[in-house]
């Protein structure tokens, strides 16, 4: 098998060859570790490389595992496995390595998954680009000048390169979602306590970030998500699978659905006529499909619910930066820390217990509001970010001029349409359905009634059928010839 051949298949493809005796783990994972070599210098994915780790959970991989033998990159952040670094993006996180797997990267070894390295993230994730100072910016396989979104860049531009099927991300704002739209991706954000953080993370962010993965294929995400699905021991948040496999469902006809879209944000941020029109056709295409389709959308006060985003954001970045400087330590000073993540340190180290309580009240509010709007519609249709992946530098936490509040809404214009659902919890889906006229990835985001993963992934099926993406491969891809580093 070449690089070209490997890169051909989703996850479920690898290990089918791998079960039939057709390749061997040990060949997967050195054609990752050739993918690495071959695209990273252009894209700046991949952190660390894991080639011993990897030989010793091949020697122990259940080859009857659903992803068997098949190579898997992890994010460094939340999630965290045995003695692997987990820096968080930052510098003042850098050197850590955590003792032990969590919870979901045990269910990730258990589905069969081998893990080869860690992949970059923004500082403490909080920024719709992955370009940590720690790092160095990550780039886009389809444009090296764009970013390929945040805060699970890395991961995105790592499955999108072809260098593994599967990579692990989570979603506190939009960071499965957006990067799966600016790289091609398929990214789900499941339902809040679908997946669970522990056992040293309860609800990540109040509740508001969720751990899961992007994938290229619906099926990848749906057998995925049979695998890590469920409430770990002690979790606050517990929600059970109560049906067959996502996995089985998944090739269920559809019911006809009553589908909701819109183009226009609650927050009057701009949306690009691109993804405007991307919307449009789609629109078009599920009613062709037999789907009831309304213009409409929910809506709530602005103001309040970006107060309580700045609060609920603010408040945790300063507990983990005071846990980061804890477990290295290392000052907690502005020298260890991106100017616009340092003014949100300051910010949540003034903040009351009172201030963040009101900020989960008003979510609770605008909650309830969402849910009454999806009492008469089964989906909600939108772009998944209101513009084309953001150019390089374009959203920079190291601006010194910029305030925790500012910061925080210059991510949520470039992305207004991701945040309302980490709040409310419903499960969201970006699938990438459009291409710009550059030749950039246009995601549009799917989101359903709480705990509807079904429904989201069932209308993913159909349209990866009527409007079929697998063909599509970026610039920098590991088939192709290597192409200098920006």
């Amino acid at each position: 098998m070449n690089l070209q051949e490997y890169a051909s298949y989703d996850g479920l493809g690898l290990a089918e060859l791998v079960k039939s005796k057709k390749v061997t783990p040990q060949e997967l994972k050195k054609l990752a570790l050739e993918g690495i070599k071959k695209v990273n210098p252009s894209i700046n994915a991949v952190v660390s490389v894991l080639e011993e780790q990897a030989d010793k959970a091949i020697e122990k991989v259940d080859e009857n595992a659903p992803f068997a033998g098949v190579p898997f990159l992890i994010k460094e952040l939340v999630l965290h496995a045995e003695g692997v670094p987990h820096s968080m993006g930052s510098r003042i996180g850098e050197n850590t390595v955590m003792p032990v797997d969590s919870e979901l990267m045990a269910r990730f070894r258990k589905a069969g998954l081998i893990l080869a390295g860690t992949t970059t993230t923004p500082e403490f994730g909080y920024n719709a680009a992955t370009e940590a100072v720690i790092y160095g910016a990550t780039r886009n396989p389809w444009n090296l000048q764009h970013s390929p979104g945040g805060s699970s860049g890395g991961s995105a531009a790592a499955v999108a390169s072809g260098i593994v099927p599967i990579a692990h991300a989570n979603d506190g704002g939009g960071s499965i979602r957006i990067p799966a739209s600016c790289s091609g991706l398929v990214g789900l954000k499941p339902t809040r306590g679908r997946v669970p953080a522990g056992p040293f993370n309860s609800e990540p962010l109040n509740g508001i970030a969720i751990e899961f993965a992007v994938t290229r294929t619906i099926r990848d995400t749906a057998v995925l998500l049979d695998q890590v699905a469920g409430p770990d021991l002690g979790s606050y948040s517990k929600l059970e699978v109560t049906h067959a496999p996502y996995g089985q469902l998944i090739h269920e006809k559809v019911r006809p659905l009553k589908i909701a879209w819109t183009t226009e944000t609650n927050s009057g941020a701009f949306v690009d006529p691109e993804c405007i029109e991307a919307v449009h056709k789609t629109v078009q295409v599920l009613k062709d499909l037999g789907h009831e389709v309304v213009e409409a959308r929910p809506k709530y006060e602005q103001a309040s619910f970006t107060k309580a985003t700045v609060a609920i954001w603010t408040a945790n970045i300063y507990q983990m930066i005071q846990g980061a400087a804890a477990g290295t330590g290392k000052a907690v000073s502005p020298d260890h820390i991106e100017a616009a993540i340092w003014k949100c340190y300051e910010y949540g180290g003034q903040l009351k217990a009172a201030d963040l309580l009101e900020a989960i009240h008003t979510n609770a509010v605008v909650s309830r509001q969402v849910a009454g709007f999806f009492e008469d519609y089964d989906i909600l249709l939108s772009p998944t970010i209101g513009t084309l992946p953001a150019k390089i530098g374009e959203l920079n936490a190291n601006n010194p001029s910029i305030s925790a509040v500012e910061w925080t809404e210059q991510i949520f214009t470039y992305a207004p349409f991701t945040n309302l659902f980490n709040a409310t919890g419903q499960p969201s889906l970006s699938l990438p359905l459009a291409e710009s006229k550059s030749g950039l990835p246009i995601g549009l985001q799917f989101t359903s009634k709480f705990a509807d993963e079904l429904t989201l992934l069932q209308l993913g099926r159909q349209l990866e059928e009527a409007m079929p993406w697998k063909d599509r491969k970026p610039a920098v891809h590991v088939s192709e010839q290597p192409q200098p580093a920006v």
